[in-house]
């Protein structure tokens, strides 16, 4: 009778587990099935403002997905990539219904190379005599950073302004792992390779404070220069304010002239009206970016010609990887099938990885390599393409990047883990083995390298070192001598890989569909998007996976979350890794 009833139980619980999945399916199709119905095209009404808001993470491309817009909470995701968002205020440029943009800038979440990007296309806007206004109830130097192209910044009366200068900061686990008793086991080729540093350092080296330094000092005067210049303003006046932190009140920001007025939100809102050409009693006619994605742009004719932009964005491993992380299979797959296909003139791969597995990375740069041999390959990189991530790129015709783009990193290294004390000592456990040759249990966590192993590990990391050095040497012309002085690990900013011939032409993903298109001498063309969407079900598994972990894990960490991430990205990197050092995030 107990098994019966337990199995009665067991029975009953997998169909209420059952059911709920099905509920959470059925509310997404229909949710799907209303938001496609939703895609027909929308009319602007004149007098329009387009209003930009970026409080979610800004992903490379648009999700084709049409669960996409679904969150497992039942709220609605409304997010456009980096190609609509460009998209949208270049239409809006010569749409004569969008009188201006507004910038509603409560928070950005965005690199500091898409940043740009986006910054770029709104000074272009700017062109067609419409006007910008930005407000936030506080300014951050990401939000800021658009903000300060527009021709009115506006800001809370009570509102706050960071305005402090740049900085990186490292975590270090040699402590916590000596308490634990587990002893990395690093193997590296580069003075400057401090991926590593994080598990037998406390402190950064003097070789990764002097490259961190180099770098994040470049960003910063390059990113005061560029507000700077928009404000019409003293760059060494900025700095100074940045460096003495004596914008600490609203009433500062402006008599620094980094904002204009101070205003509450209705007073932005009749200076909107006044600006769109409306009366003061009739209601802005805002149109969400989202929204303005459906409205028809300038009629374009139709090409069979086509250039292939090929995403690239996550860290780098076998499989297929997914819409986060870059899969040796699938992304190889998608490139080959642009190199056959006979339609296809150019190809734009559009890279933003910190890099990751080497032997992945070589899978990809083979059919870069090939693609190459076939028709123009340009690459374009977004806030990052270092390690690996230059690695799949270094072979391509011309490399684009923004001034602002962290790439380098030509190192490798290798990284195990002994946790034999920990195993022994701490939870009592010992093993013994039975092996067929003296090495058959190299890089087991149960013991430490014998010094005949580390040095078989080294040999293996100098020789995909002088694989990767002597790609870049041949996809760059220079010397690998050159190369080597260049690579060791160290990164750089794009100012600097464009300086040291690394890269090509400063810019975003435009400039390099133009060069394509100018290689492959088109006139007209088209493009399309690669790889393809992923399987919808599976898609819609994972994303109720995803956004359960994501949600209780960010609750539970809040603003420590990215020390998680870190931690738990670096714990992945097992084996021989091209990967970039730190990660660089900017608020």
């Amino acid at each position: 009778m107990k098994q019966f009833f337990k199995f009665m139980f067991a029975s009953m619980l997998g169909f209420i587990l059952a059911g709920v999945v099905l509920i959470f399916i059925f509310i997404a199709i229909i949710s799907a099935a209303i938001s496609s119905k939703g895609e027909r095209t929308v009319a602007i009404a004149d007098n329009s403002v387009l209003e930009i808001r970026l409080e979610n993470p800004v992903k490379e491309r648009t999700s084709k997905n049409p669960f996409e817009d679904l969150n497992f909470d039942l709220s609605q995701k409304h997010d456009l990539g980096l190609n609509d968002i460009l998209k949208n205020i270049e239409k809006a440029k010569t749409d004569d219904h969008v009188k201006g943009i507004f910038l509603n800038l409560s928070s950005v979440n965005a690199g500091m190379a898409q940043l740009e990007e986006i910054r770029n296309a709104l000074i272009q806007f700017k062109t067609s005599k419409k006007f910008i206004y930005a407000y936030s109830e506080g300014y951050d130097q990401a939000n800021y950073y658009l903000a300060s192209v527009a021709d009115s910044v506006f800001l809370n009366p009570e509102g706050s302004f960071d305005w402090h200068g740049f900085r990186t900061e490292l975590m270090f686990m040699k402590g916590a792992l000596e308490k634990l008793e587990i002893e990395p086991e690093v193997i590296r080729h580069g003075k400057f390779k401090s991926a590593v540093e994080p598990f037998i350092n406390e402190k950064m080296s003097p070789e990764n404070r002097a490259q961190i330094a180099q770098l994040i000092h470049g960003i910063w005067n390059y990113y005061v220069q560029q507000v700077a210049e928009s404000r019409n303003a003293d760059a060494a006046v900025f700095q100074n304010a940045a460096y003495e932190m004596s914008v600490r009140t609203p009433e500062k920001a402006v008599e620094l002239r980094l904002v204009d007025k101070l205003a509450y939100t209705d007073e932005v809102q009749s200076a909107l009206k006044k600006a769109s050409g409306i009366s003061e009693k009739d209601k802005v006619k805002f149109i969400a970016l989202r929204k303005y994605n459906k409205a028809p742009g300038a009629s374009k004719l139709f090409s069979g010609k086509k250039i292939a932009i090929i995403y690239a964005v996550g860290e780098i491993g076998g499989g297929d990887g997914d819409e986060n992380s870059i899969g040796s299979d699938k992304l190889s797959a998608a490139i080959r099938k642009a190199r056959l296909d006979t339609s296809i003139k150019a190809i734009v791969l559009r890279v933003n990885s910190p890099g990751g597995s080497a032997l992945a990375s070589e899978v990809i740069w083979r059919e870069m390599l090939l693609a190459k041999k076939a028709k123009p390959v340009i690459v374009s990189m977004s806030d990052l393409a270092a390690s690996g991530g230059y690695y799949i790129a270094c072979a391509a015709d011309t490399i684009v990047c923004e001034p602002n783009t962290i790439t380098g990193s030509i190192g490798v290294f290798g990284l195990l883990f002994n946790a034999q004390k920990l195993l022994n000592n701490k939870l009592g456990l010992t093993f013994d083995t039975v092996k067929t040759g003296r090495f058959a249990g190299i890089g087991t966590p149960t013991r430490p390298l014998t010094s005949e192993e580390r040095d078989i590990v080294q040999e293996e990391v100098e020789r995909i070192y002088d694989t990767f050095i002597t790609h870049v040497a041949n996809g760059r012309n220079i010397s690998k001598a050159e190369v080597d002085s260049l690579g060791q690990g160290r990164v750089w900013s794009g100012i600097d890989a464009k300086r040291l011939g690394l890269v090509d032409v400063l810019g975003g993903i435009n400039t390099a569909i133009e060069i394509a298109a100018k290689k492959a001498n088109l006139d007209n063309y088209r493009t399309i998007s690669l790889p393809e969407g992923e399987d919808v079900l599976k898609k819609l598994i994972e994303d109720f996976s995803d956004d359960v972990s994501a949600g209780v894990t960010g609750k539970n960490f809040g603003t420590a979350y990215d020390y998680y991430a870190q931690v738990h990205s670096l714990l992945k990197q097992q084996g021989v890794m091209a990967r970039m050092p730190f990660d660089i995030n900017v608020r």
